[in-house]
């Protein structure tokens, strides 16, 4: 099942073990189970800690399989065979309950140790869902360093009656001892905050005692980084206040046009910018929303930034990197079934479903891929695209064309998102050439129509397009002197990685140079 060069990384792997540890696996009849066998069975000589037993229970699901620590209650549970995307989860799992410490921070780690109570989470995943493993690996963590907690990953692909009995329509979906706690990407620290109410208090009280920086950057995805990175190379006190760090590229399954890399994944690219920041004198505040900015009375002053939290921010620059999400529909309906058959992301929720009817609205290359993927999973797709033809590359619509079961519906202006028993059956839509209202019956919708700014904080306070954008000159300055802006939030055209990136870079040095023509404009008044 593992090839001869993985076998030889994973033994490398196992070498690391510091505790026995025991794979417990639940068979059935079926042939994923004999898939099962032969994964654990490649597993178990990688290590003279490793032990293999055949689990007694009846009623745990089948397949799957536990890792546990020998002699104590510490372990995690995987029903499916965690392959994909969620290979690296399997091989941290074994690591971890195996004694390998995790790279979390010790104030997270206490923070877990120290939750009380009895925790019993599911996660539903999928193979192909590149958010889905943050997740399953932060529960895992915590049930390694807490025996209160307790996880098991389920490939939902895999357990497809309990899904249609859950209406889990979106992963990864969490349940917390029976109940629904959240659905899609989620940080180790994340949970930990949802479950310790008091977090939110404790990490505004230290916000609000850090000195002023002289650069804060607000947003962590690409233009947030490369600013932060250039700041602190500066030598100059840095600061990065991210509500989710990565932002949009987390969501971004293939990266195939940065240049250099030939082909990445997002959230490969996250933790690599992460890193990469991490390597200087960064201040990194993840999980933190700006609410509110509050420009410097005079210029070279101290610009505020309120978090939601309550706590406030200041510097003498700021960088504004808060990125884009997806855009809506805006019609009835579609919040009402967000993640109950209306879905944003085809790679993450795909495989919840194969062999059912969905539509994905959009024409442009998202949309087009969309589909095209799409169509390798479920029954048939319905693409509808407002205009009269198209945006997608030649390239992409010829693919398109070529799929049998994919029918493309152009001039056709979504109008509602329609549902029985709580979930999605389909829509409506106008045909905007007969003026016709029609209906699809579906079970799925996938919303592939662009980006939307992150700006709403910033209205009335600097100065924004008629598409909510933050407008800069060629060196990323904005309205207010002192306050820069960078990435796919500002009228610079183009939403690409790679421009985010040399934006965010030339943002940090314009800041780097305003500081210093500010420092000796003060110098000279004083000096007067």
């Amino acid at each position: 099942m593992l090839d001869a060069s993985i076998k030889e990384q994973l033994k490398a792997y196992m070498d690391k073990l510091q505790q026995p540890i025991e794979l417990v696996a639940a068979y059935d009849d079926s042939d994923k189970s004999q898939e099962l066998k032969q994964l654990l069975d490649e597993l178990e000589p990688m290590s003279v800690k490793i032990s293999q037993r055949t689990e007694e229970d009846p009623d745990v699901r089948r397949p799957s399989f536990a890792i546990n620590r020998v002699g104590t209650d510490i372990g995690v549970r995987f029903a499916g065979i965690p392959m994909g995307h969620e290979f690296t989860s399997l091989v941290l799992a074994l690591l971890q309950v195996g004694g390998h410490p995790s790279k979390a921070s010790q104030e997270v780690i206490e923070q877990v140790q120290s939750l009380d109570g009895e925790f019993e989470f599911e996660t539903y995943f999928s193979l192909s869902c590149q958010n889905c493993p943050d997740v399953v690996q932060a529960l895992n963590l915590m049930s390694v360093l807490n025996p209160k907690v307790k996880h098991t990953a389920i490939d939902g692909a895999l357990f497809q009656d309990e899904v249609e009995k859950r209406e889990v329509m979106a992963v990864p979906s969490v349940y917390l001892n029976g109940k629904n706690f959240g659905q899609g990407r989620m940080t180790l620290e994340e949970i930990v905050a949802k479950l310790d109410t008091n977090s939110d208090a404790r990490e505004a009280e230290k916000l609000r005692n850090k000195a002023p920086f002289e650069v804060l950057v607000i947003g962590g995805g690409p233009a947030g980084s490369s600013a932060a990175i250039y700041a602190a190379r500066k030598g100059i006190s840095t600061g990065i206040a991210a509500e989710r760090f990565g932002g949009q590229v987390a969501d971004t399954m293939s990266i195939e046009n940065l240049i250099s890399v030939p082909y990445t994944e997002g959230p490969k690219l996250v933790a690599a910018m992460e890193q990469h920041v991490k390597e200087y004198d960064v201040d990194i505040m993840n999980m933190q929303r700006a609410e509110k900015l509050i420009p410097a009375v005079q210029k070279g002053g101290l610009h505020e930034v309120r978090l939601a939290n309550g706590a406030s921010l200041k510097s003498r620059t700021v960088i504004l990197s808060t990125g884009a999400r997806w855009r809506q529909l805006g019609v009835p309906g579609e919040e009402e079934y967000r993640n109950k058959g209306v879905a944003y992301c085809p790679h993450c929720d795909g495989p919840l479903f194969k062999g059912k009817r969905v539509a994905v609205i959009g024409g442009g290359n998202s949309g087009v891929e969309a589909a095209i993927d799409l169509a390798g999973i479920v029954g048939h797709v319905t693409l509808l695209e407002f205009a009269s033809e198209m945006k997608a590359d030649d390239v992409l619509q010829k693919k398109l064309h070529s799929l049998k079961n994919v029918e493309v519906l152009t001039s056709a202006q979504t109008t509602e998102v329609v549902g029985e028993n709580g979930k999605v059956s389909g829509l409506n839509y106008k045909d905007r050439i007969s003026g016709e209202e029609r209906h699809v019956a579906l079970e799925g919708v996938f919303i592939q129509i662009g980006l939307i700014p992150n700006t709403e904080f910033l209205k009335g306070d600097i100065e924004l397009s008629q598409h909510g954008e933050i407008i800069i000159d060629e060196r990323g300055e904005t309205s207010i002197p002192g306050v820069f802006a960078a990435g796919d939030v500002t009228t610079v055209p183009y939403k690409q990685i790679v421009i985010s990136m040399g934006e965010g870079s030339k943002a940090a040095l314009s800041a780097f140079d305003f500081l210093i023509r500010n420092s000796v404009e003060e110098t000279s008044e004083a000096a007067a």
